[in-house]
This record gives C-alpha cells, structure tokens and sequence, in this order.
C-alpha cells in the first residue's frame, strides 16, 4: 500500500494539470456544437418543421 501512495499523488497533479490547461486555452469558434444560423436542415434537430414554411 505505502508504494501506490506516489501513484495517487501523480495522478492527482495529472488530472489538476489537465483541468488548469483546459480552462486556460478555449477551443476555436468552429469547435462550437450550436450552429450560427439556423437553416432547414439543422432546425429538425430543434423541433422545427421546415416544411410549415413551404405550405403558407
């Protein structure tokens, strides 16, 4: 048990390094998951039907 003691430690530094780095650095504009505009194809994914616009 007393040599898995730095194996905790160094995983622990790991993931609070990762954790900072992440929070420091964004990801590009491109990376985002919600679209800019938003046309026929991607408003079925918000429950619209594009369909309604085409009858009027």
């Amino acid at each position: 048990m007393r040599e898995l003691i730095p194996v905790f430690i160094s995983i622990v530094v790991v993931i609070g390094l990762v954790l900072l780095l992440s929070s420091k650095f964004k990801l590009s504009n491109r990376y985002e998951r919600k679209p800019r505009e938003l046309n026929t194809w991607n408003a079925q994914d918000h429950g619209i039907d594009p369909t309604d616009d085409e009858k009027k």
